[in-house]
């Protein structure tokens, strides 16, 4: 027997292995999708208003101006025609060479084979085509509102995104080469993987972005030392270790948003933000807050504002003995911060010396990116699934976050990991992603209804505690970061809410980058800078138009602000007191908890 005939001999046992191996997944697939959750219609796509608006205005289109509908529809068709002919010419001719691609470079189609074959040349440019004729009729039509509209746009783009041709195996050359290189090895590999996601995600799909084996919190992330000092059903409070001598006088405390886990501040040592913090001097203390599971289906913003937030603060003031703090809120948690604020001032309360905003909006009269998801269509849907939940599912808040950058977080990831059969990176950040936690059900709609929908803290009022509060009683000195990418709290409508609060005195600052990377942003990178200007604090564009742009990251600036508002040096303080034992070392309990809804 010749080395040919064995070679032949082992590619034809290791493909019968594979298709094996594809019927074994195959069932595990079935048997995963069949015990899949109920379906919320409601949180599957827009309400049929949008429909019945979308329809009704291109109707009135048709019989207003059927000369611009018609003339769109030419010129798709034209436009399409014309490349299919001169494919066919080419071919004719007998030519290997595509036809010329006058289309925009997309990252999508880096594959040489994209510009070279023929085939694959014809289906990208036809593609692009079908695009951009979509777009171009969604952007024709009329009398839109302007809410139907934005979310009109958003739809047709997603419908476009998921048809790229990159998306398909028989449309995908570098899956295809992958495929032929591994005598379907790859093919096998992205089946496990997809199997993996689908039985991980009961029976829904979701891409896991990281490899969850690469990181373990407390281990290789999330290291900073320190100690939980206090611990009720909401939330631990970590104490972290001193690194100087002697610390400012003042204690801050960090509340981190409660959709993600706190340790996004604390990746890794070089970006730690709750380590540079540490060194600079500050008695620092960090809310690590609960995942909820069905038995804190009626916890709502009260019981975080109360139990939460003045729990901590007075925790904080108990241990280090002093009668004021410095606070800082990260984004929904800086909402509830300003929340606190207001309430504080109702009482007369100068528990808080200064307060720090990170990418928070108070002002919601522009929702920005998320409105497509802020209408009733949706948020009655979200209040169903709370009210038979208990809780509004990480799932469901992850799988939006991903729809909002769904080439990045979706389409990329999937045809790497279903298609290509590739690992999930070990990459720190993705895997904080994904450590996605669930809301209590009546915080989520408390928040969404009266503060996204309403905008009742910027306007009439939102009670809390029995108080009304609106944001202009904020009246504590500030600092604010927004980030100038920030898709999540744009930058312009955190700015307007900073504007309407009625501090005295107010620092502003824009960080590049997004809602992330412009925070944790460490001086040692010097990868984005950061925003400053001497104009006032209520118009955004005269804000920039003054603004004075600056090398770095914005964290020394602070840290300057914030010295001066932390009194004089101590000798640093260890964790915890007689009071206030340690209960466990950082980065504590909550942050491990995995809750399954």
């Amino acid at each position: 027997m010749t080395t040919e005939d064995e070679n032949k001999i082992a590619a034809s046992q290791k493909m019968q292995e594979n298709l094996a191996r594809i019927e074994q997944l195959t069932e595990r697939m079935v048997d995963a999708i069949a015990h899949k959750r109920p379906m919320n219609p409601a949180l599957e796509g827009p309400g049929a208003d949008l429909y019945l608006s979308s329809s009704a205005a291109l109707m009135k289109e048709w019989l207003e101006k059927p000369s611009k509908i018609l003339e769109a529809q030419v010129s798709y068709w034209g436009q399409a025609m014309k490349h299919y002919m001169e494919a066919q010419e080419a071919l004719s001719a007998g030519k290997i060479a595509p036809p010329e691609n006058p289309g925009p470079a997309d990252p999508r189609f880096k594959n040489p084979l994209w510009d070279s074959h023929p085939y694959f040349n014809f289906i990208k440019q036809q593609y692009q085509i079908a695009a951009k004729g979509v777009q171009d009729a969604v952007d024709a039509i009329d009398d839109l509102d302007p809410v139907d509209r934005q979310r009109l746009e958003y739809f047709s783009r997603q419908i476009i995104d998921l048809m790229s041709p990159t998306n398909f195996l028989a449309t995908n050359p570098d899956a295809l080469e992958k495929a032929i290189e591994t005598e379907g090895e790859s093919l096998v590999k992205g089946l496990e993987n997809l199997v993996r996601d689908i039985e991980a995600n009961r029976g829904d799909l979701l891409v896991t972005l990281a490899d969850k084996d690469a990181f373990s919190v407390g281990e290789n992330i999330g290291t900073a030392e320190g100690s939980v000092v206090y611990r009720n059903r909401l939330f631990e409070l970590i104490q972290y270790k001193p690194t100087t001598e002697k610390v400012h006088k003042t204690p801050l405390i960090i509340f981190p948003p409660w959709i993600n886990r706190f340790y996004i501040m604390d990746l890794k040592p070089q970006n730690s933000l709750i380590r540079w913090i540490v060194d600079q001097g500050f008695t620092l203390f960090v809310v690590s807050w609960k995942n909820p599971d069905f038995s804190y289906a009626d916890v709502g913003l009260d019981d975080y504002v109360e139990e939460g937030y003045l729990t901590a603060i007075e925790q904080v003031k108990q241990i280090t003995g002093e009668k004021k703090v410095n606070a800082v809120g990260y984004c929904i948690a800086g909402t509830t911060l300003s929340l606190t604020l207001a309430l504080l001032n109702k009482r007369k309360d100068k528990s808080i010396n200064s307060a720090t905003f990170f990418t928070t909006l108070t002002d919601f009269s522009d929702q920005g990116e998320f409105a497509v998801f802020l209408q009733d269509d949706f948020v009655d849907g979200i209040e169903r699934q709370c009210k038979a939940d208990g809780v509004l599912s990480s799932y469901f808040m992850s799988r939006t976050f991903s729809f909002l950058r769904s080439r990045d977080l979706i389409y990329q990831p999937a045809i790497r990991s279903y298609m290509m059969g590739e690992a999930p990176p070990a990459f720190d950040l993705l895997f904080w992603n994904g450590d996605s936690t669930n809301l209590p059900g009546k915080m989520a709609i408390d928040y969404l209804r009266g503060l996204c929908q309403k905008n009742r803290f910027a306007g009439d009022g939102f009670e809390v505690l029995g108080e009304t509060v609106q944001v202009s009683e904020v009246k504590v000195p500030l600092m604010a970061i927004a980030c100038e990418t920030d898709h999540i709290a744009p930058w312009v409508a955190s700015f307007n809410g900073i504007a309407k609060m009625g501090s005295k005195e107010k620092t502003f600052i824009l960080s590049e980058s997004g809602h992330i990377a412009g925070i944790v942003n460490p001086p040692s990178k010097k990868k984005y800078g950061h925003y400053t200007s001497t104009a006032p604090i209520a118009n955004p564009a005269q804000w920039k138009a003054e603004a004075t742009f600056h090398e770095g990251s914005w964290w020394p600036r602070w840290s300057e602000w914030l010295a001066k508002k932390s009194g004089a040096m101590v000798p640093a303080r260890a964790p915890g007191d007689a009071e206030h034992p340690v209960l466990a070392d950082a980065p504590g309990t909550y942050v491990k908890e995995i809750v399954q809804i």
